[in-house]
C-alpha cells in the first residue's frame, strides 16, 4: 500500500487518489494532467511523456495506467506527437502490493532514447500517388509523384520524410495558411541512408497550418521481395506480350511493405501511428492487370499500348498496410453469404494466367472465414471487396519450424495481410487436387484465416509502435486457428497448435536470450527479427490461455469492444487489457503483465502426499543452468486440475505464488494443465509419469501431446531424464493419432540429433525408434483408403519416412523401388508420399539419385513441387556431393527457398559442418545477396548454424562474427548461443546415462 508521501518523493510520478478526488504532485517538469470527474472513471490526458499512477478506494496501486503504460513496463513513447485521452478502469486492484523503490525505478528508469522515430513536426492526412514510366525490363525503373496533405503542428525548416533506395528529383509544399496559396521549393534534399531517411530543407519556416508535401521520385522495382519487387515465375501458359522478363524467367511486380519498407517504393511517414488515407494510380500495359487495396476508380487510356487505372480512396490506415500489383493476372471469384452495405461481398483469388484453378481451395474457405469474423468481432468487414493474390516470391515474414526427422510441419508462412489486397506465397495460397500434398491444405486453411484476421486485429485497429506487434500477430495466429476449427473440427487444430505451435514457442523461449512479448524496438533492423516465434507463437499460445480462463464468449466480448473503441487508430497492449477487463470484471493486467512483460515461462514441479499435491513455480531454461536472477517472476498460472476429489469438470484455480499446495486430489489419477490450455511445463515424478503412461485412456490428444513434450523438454533442461522420456514413449505403440506421433517423433529427433555424433547411442536410439513405430508402420501400409481421414493421410508418410531413416528394410526397399519407377518415368507416386519416398531415396542412394532429384526440382509444375524436392535433397549422406548441393542452392533456389534448404542440411549431421564451412568462405556474398532484405540473412543465419552440439562450434561461430557488423540478426547470434550451449551441456550430462539404457533395455 502507498501513501501520498512516499510517492511525492519520486520525481516525475502524479498520483490520483479514488477515494479522496485529490491530485497529488511531485515536481517535475511534464507530468501528466490528471482530471477526476465525479461519478465516473478517472479521465486521463496524457502526452505520453511521464509516469502516472492511480490508487484505487482501497489505497492499493491499480492495475489499469496510463495509455501505453503499466506497473512492468517501460514501454513509455518520445513523442508528443498527438494527445489522447483514455479512460482507465480503477475497479480491478492488483493482488500484490509493490513497493515505493520498485516505482522509483520505473520513474527514473523510463527514458526516451529507446526508438528512433520521425520528428514530430507533421501529422499526414492523405497520400496521392501516381507510378509511371515503368521500365519492363533492364534496371526495372519508375518515375512517381506523390502528394502528401499534412498538418504542420511544429514549425520548422526541414521536413523530415521516411526514404530507401529512393531518388527525389524535386521538393516543394504548397501551403494553404493564407488566402492565397505559397509554394516553397526545397533549397536541399540530404539523405541519411543508415536511418533511410530524407531531409527536406526549405529557405523558411513552414508555419503551423495544413500543407501540401509534393515530391518527385525514381524508384527501382527491385528483385529483394521488399519494397515494389518483382518476383520472377515461369509462364504455365503463352504470358500477354507485354509481360516482361528477368533472364530466363517471366515476372509480375507486387509489393511488401511491412514493417518499414513502404519508404522503398516512396517517400512517407512510415511509422505505424501516423496513419492516413490514400489515394493511387498507376499506368502499365493494356494487356495486364492492375490491382490495390481498394476497387477500381477509373481506367483511362495512357500513351500508346498504356492505361493509367486509379483506385478509391482507402479507409484511414498505416503505410504498411497499402499494396499494389501490376501483372498478367486471372482470377475466380465468390461472395460471402452475409450481406455488407447491402449487397454480398466479393471476394476472388488473383494469380498469374494458367494457375486460377488452383485457387478453388482458398476461395471455398476466405468467404465463410470473412463472415465468421464479421460474426464473433461484431464488426462488418470495413472494405467493399476483399482480393487474395498469390505472389511467386515472397519473403518470409516468421521462422520456419520443423519437428525433426519429421518434416511434415516444416513451416514459414508467408503472406501479408495489406487491407483489402492480401499477397501469399504460391504454396500458402494455391492447391493443386491432383498434385499437391494434403498437407498444404492445412497451411492454406489457416493463413488465410490468419490473414483475415488482420483485416480487423492489425488494419482496422493497428498496435501504436512495433513493440507491441504481438497484439498484430499473437491475435492473428489465435484466431487463425479459431476460424480453422470453426470450418475444419475433424482435424483437431488445438492438438495441432499444442503439437507445433507451443512447442515451438517454448524451444525460443526457453533460453536466456529469448525476449518478452512485448519488446523494445529502436528501429527496421529491430523489428524485423522480431517477427518470430515469440510474438506470433508465445502470443497466441497466452491469448489461448487467457481466452480459456475468461470463457471464449466473454474473451471474444471483450476484443469486439477493444476494436469498436479504437477502430481506424492505433492502440496499445493496455487498451487490449482494459476492454478484456471491463468484459469480465477481472483484472486482466494483474494476470497477464507478467506473460507479456517477462522473459520465459515457469515449470511446475509437482511433489506428492496421499490426498494432496505440493506445487512450486520457476523459470524453464532448457540449460538447466537457472540462476537466483533468472527467477525472478511469479506467474499467474491457470491450473486446469483435473482429478479434484469429488469434481467431475475441470477445476478451474491458479498457482499465483511461487509455492502452494492443492488439496483433495484423487491419487488414483489427476491431470494438471488439461489439453495444455496453460504456457508452461509440468514436471512430475517417474512413478506418476508412468502411471499416467498406463492411463491413456483417460487423456486427451492435446494432454498426450503436453505430457511428451514435457517430458523431452525436462530431460534436456536435466530435470528429468532421458530414459524416462523414452520409457514414457514405450507404451505409445499402438497409437493412432498424427499429431501424437508427431510429437513423439519431434521429442525423439531432438534426442537423435543431439547424440548424432556419438555412434554408439545413435544407432541404438534407431532400434528404439524402429521397434516403437514398426506396429503403425504396418498397420498403415503405403496404400491410402477411400475416405480416408484428413490427419490419417498425414501420418503415413510422417511414419513411412520415420522407418525408412530409422533402417526398416522393407520401407527401405519400397521407398527406392518407387522413386526408380517415377524417375524412370515408369511410375506415379502418391502426392502425399513424395516427401517421405524422396527423404529415403536420397539417403540411401547416391549420386544417381541426387542428380535424378535435382532434375525433379527444376522439370517439376506442382506448385510444392519444388519445397518438397528440395528439402529432400538436403538428406544426402555421400559429403562428396555437399559441393554442388551448396552451388545448387546458392544459384539455382530462389532466395525465399534457401532457408528450407538450410534447414534440413543443417540437421543433417553429414552435411551441417560442411554448410557451415561454406558461409565462412562466402560470407561476403551471402551477405550482399541475403543482406537486401535482411530478414531473409537472419532466417537463414539461424536455421544454418542452430544444431549443432559442441561448445567449440559455438566458439568458433562467436569468433567468426566478432567484430562484424551484426546489426539485423544480432538477435539470432545470441539464440544461435545459447541452443549450441544448451545441446552440448545436454549431450555431456546424459551420454553415459542414456547408453546404459538403452544397452539395459537391448538396443545397444
Amino acid at each position: 500500500m502507498f501513501r501520498k508521501s512516499s510517492l511525492l518523493s519520486v520525481p516525475g510520478v502524479r498520483v490520483l487518489s479514488a477515494s479522496q478526488k485529490t491530485v497529488f504532485s511531485s515536481t517535475a517538469s511534464q507530468l501528466h494532467t490528471l482530471n477526476y470527474q465525479q461519478n465516473t472513471r478517472p479521465v486521463i490526458t496524457s502526452s505520453s511523456c511521464q509516469l502516472s499512477i492511480i490508487l484505487s478506494r482501497e489505497g492499493q496501486l491499480s492495475s489499469s495506467l496510463t495509455r501505453g503504460l503499466s506497473i512492468s513496463t517501460l514501454s513509455i513513447q518520445n513523442r508528443t506527437r498527438s494527445t489522447s485521452t483514455w479512460r482507465p478502469s480503477i475497479k480491478y486492484p492488483v493482488e500484490q502490493s509493490f513497493r515505493k523503490e520498485s516505482i522509483r525505478h520505473l520513474a527514473m528508469s523510463a527514458n526516451f532514447n529507446d526508438r528512433d522515430t520521425l520528428p514530430d513536426t507533421i501529422k499526414p492526412i492523405n497520400y496521392d500517388i501516381s507510378i509511371y514510366d515503368i521500365e519492363l525490363g533492364g534496371n526495372f525503373t519508375y518515375q512517381g509523384t506523390v502528394s502528401i496533405l499534412a498538418t504542420v503542428v511544429r514549425t520548422s525548416k526541414e521536413i523530415v520524410l521516411n526514404s530507401h533506395q529512393i531518388k527525389i528529383h524535386s521538393a516543394e509544399v504548397q501551403l494553404e495558411h493564407t488566402k492565397t496559396q505559397q509554394t516553397l521549393t526545397a533549397s536541399d534534399i540530404s539523405y541519411d541512408a543508415p536511418r533511410q531517411r530524407v531531409t527536406l530543407s526549405f529557405p523558411e519556416e513552414i508555419p503551423l497550418a495544413k500543407t501540401v508535401i509534393v515530391l518527385k521520385f525514381e524508384g527501382i522495382i527491385n528483385n529483394d521481395m521488399a519494397g515494389f519487387y518483382r518476383s520472377k515465375y515461369k509462364p504455365t501458359v503463352t504470358p500477354a506480350s507485354s509481360v516482361p522478363k528477368d533472364g530466363e524467367n517471366h515476372v509480375m511486380f507486387s509489393t511488401q511493405f511491412e514493417s518499414c519498407d513502404a519508404r522503398r517504393a516512396f517517400p512517407c511517414f512510415d511509422e505505424p501511428n501516423l496513419k492516413a488515407t490514400f489515394d493511387f494510380q498507376i499506368e502499365l500495359p493494356e494487356d495486364q492487370v492492375a490491382l490495390s487495396n481498394m476497387p477500381e476508380k477509373a481506367i483511362k487510356k495512357g500513351r500508346e499500348g498504356l492505361k493509367v487505372v486509379s483506385f478509391e480512396r482507402t479507409p484511414v490506415m498505416s503505410t504498411y498496410l497499402l499494396a499494389w500489383a501490376v501483372g498478367d493476372f486471372e482470377w475466380i471469384e465468390d461472395f460471402t453469404k452475409r450481406t455488407y452495405g447491402g449487397k454480398n461481398l466479393p471476394v476472388r483469388v488473383y494469380t498469374t494466367k494458367g494457375l486460377k484453378g488452383q485457387a478453388q481451395f482458398a476461395l471455398d474457405h476466405a468467404p465463410q472465414i470473412i463472415d465468421y469474423f464479421s460474426e464473433i468481432f461484431q464488426i462488418d468487414y470495413p472494405l467493399p471487396k476483399c482480393d487474395l493474390l498469390a505472389v511467386h516470391e515472397f519473403g518470409p515474414r516468421s521462422y520456419p519450424f520443423a519437428i525433426e526427422d519429421c518434416p511434415v510441419t516444416i513451416l514459414t508462412i508467408t503472406r501479408m495481410e495489406n487491407w483489402g489486397l492480401i499477397t501469399y506465397r504460391t504454396t500458402a495460397v494455391l492447391f493443386d487436387e491432383h498434385a499437391s500434398d494434403i498437407k498444404y491444405k492445412n497451411r492454406i486453411a489457416y493463413v488465410v484465416a490468419h490473414e483475415l484476421a488482420h483485416q480487423w486485429f492489425g488494419n482496422l485497429v493497428t498496435m501504436d509502435w512495433w513493440n507491441e506487434l504481438w497484439l498484430n500477430e499473437g491475435f492473428a495466429t489465435w484466431v487463425g486457428w479459431l476460424a480453422t476449427d470453426h470450418i475444419h473440427p475433424d482435424w483437431h487444430v488445438w492438438p495441432q497448435f499444442v503439437s507445433d505451435g507451443m512447442q515451438t514457442a517454448f524451444t525460443l523461449d526457453s533460453l536466456r536470450s529469448s525476449h518478452p512479448i512485448e519488446v523494445p524496438v529502436k528501429d527496421a533492423l529491430d523489428v524485423d527479427q522480431i517477427f518470430d516465434h515469440i510474438s506470433y507463437l508465445k502470443g497466441s499460445s497466452v491469448i489461448r490461455m487467457l481466452a480459456n480462463h475468461l470463457g471464449q464468449e466473454t474473451f471474444l466480448k471483450g476484443v469486439s469492444n477493444y476494436l469498436k473503441a479504437h477502430a481506424y487508430g492505433n492502440a496499445k497492449t493496455v487498451d487490449l487489457w482494459s476492454a478484456l477487463s471491463e468484459a469480465s470484471r477481472l483484472d486482466v493486467p494483474a494476470l497477464m503483465d507478467p506473460w507479456i512483460r517477462s522473459i520465459g515461462f515457469p515449470v511446475l514441479t509437482v511433489s506428492e502426499e496421499p490426498g494432496q499435491i505440493s506445487l512450486k513455480q520457476k523459470r524453464y531454461l532448457s540449460t538447466g543452468d537457472v540462476k537466483p536472477e533468472d527467477d525472478n517472476t511469479t506467474w499467474w498460472v491457470p491450473l486446469g486440475l483435473e482429478g479434484k476429489s469429488g469434481a467431475t469438470a475441470i477445476t478451474p484455480i491458479a498457482l499465483t505464488q511461487k509455492e502452494d499446495i492443492i488439496r483433495e486430489v484423487n491419487d488414483s489419477f489427476y491431470k494438471l494443465n488439461k489439453d495444455n490450455a496453460g504456457f508452461y511445463r509440468v514436471n512430475l515424478s517417474p512413478a506418476r509419469l508412468a502411471k499416467l503412461g498406463h492411463q491413456t485412456d483417460q487423456l486427451s490428444i492435446s494432454d498426450k501431446i503436453g505430457l511428451i513434450g514435457d517430458a523431452g523438454a525436462l530431460a534436456l533442461s536435466g530435470e528429468a531424464s532421458t530414459p524416462g522420456l523414452l520409457a514414457f514413449v514405450e507404451g505409445f505403440q499402438q497409437e493412432t493419432n498424427f499429431l501424437v506421433w508427431s510429437r513423439i517423433l519431434g521429442s525423439l529427433g531432438t534426442v537423435k540429433s543431439v547424440f548424432s555424433e556419438d555412434e554408439a547411442i545413435s544407432n541404438a536410439l534407431k532400434r528404439f525408434t524402429l521397434k516403437l513405430i514398426t506396429p503403425a508402420v504396418d498397420n498403415i501400409g503405403w496404400e491410402s483408403s477411400q475416405g480416408e481421414d484428413f490427419l490419417t493421410s498425414q501420418l503415413r508418410p510422417a511414419l513411412l519416412l520415420s522407418a525408412g531413416i530409422n533402417g526398416h528394410a522393407g520401407v527401405i526397399a519400397e521407398a527406392k523401388r518407387q522413386f526408380d519407377l517415377y524417375t524412370t518415368g515408369k511410375g506415379q507416386i502418391d502426392p502425399n508420399l513424395r516427401s517421405a519416398i524422396f527423404g529415403i531415396a536420397i539417403r540411401e542412394g547416391g549420386k544417381a539419385e541426387y542428380e535424378a532429384l535435382k532434375k525433379e526440382w527444376h522439370t517439376t509444375t506442382g506448385v510444392d513441387g519444388r519445397e518438397v524436392a528440395l528439402r529432400a535433397l538436403g538428406r544426402i549422406r555421400d559429403s562428396e556431393l555437399l559441393p554442388d548441393l551448396l552451388k545448387f542452392l546458392f544459384n539455382d533456389v530462389a532466395t525465399q527457398d534457401m532457408h528450407c534448404g538450410a534447414v534440413v542440411l543443417a540437421a543433417n549431421s553429414t552435411t551441417r559442418r560442411g554448410l557451415w564451412e561454406y558461409i565462412q568462405e562466402n560470407f561476403d556474398p551471402i551477405k550482399d545477396k541475403l543482406g537486401k532484405n535482411m530478414v531473409v540473412l537472419d532466417r537463414f543465419l539461424r536455421q544454418s548454424l542452430i544444431k549443432f552440439n559442441d561448445r567449440e562450434s559455438e566458439k568458433e561461430i562467436a569468433k567468426f562474427f566478432e567484430g562484424k557488423d551484426n546489426r539485423g540478426y544480432d538477435r539470432s547470434l545470441k539464440v544461435i548461443s545459447d541452443t549450441i550451449l544448451g545441446r552440448a551441456a545436454y549431450k555431456e550430462r546424459d551420454a553415459k546415462v542414456v547408453l546404459e539404457w538403452l544397452t539395459a533395455n537391448g538396443y545397444a
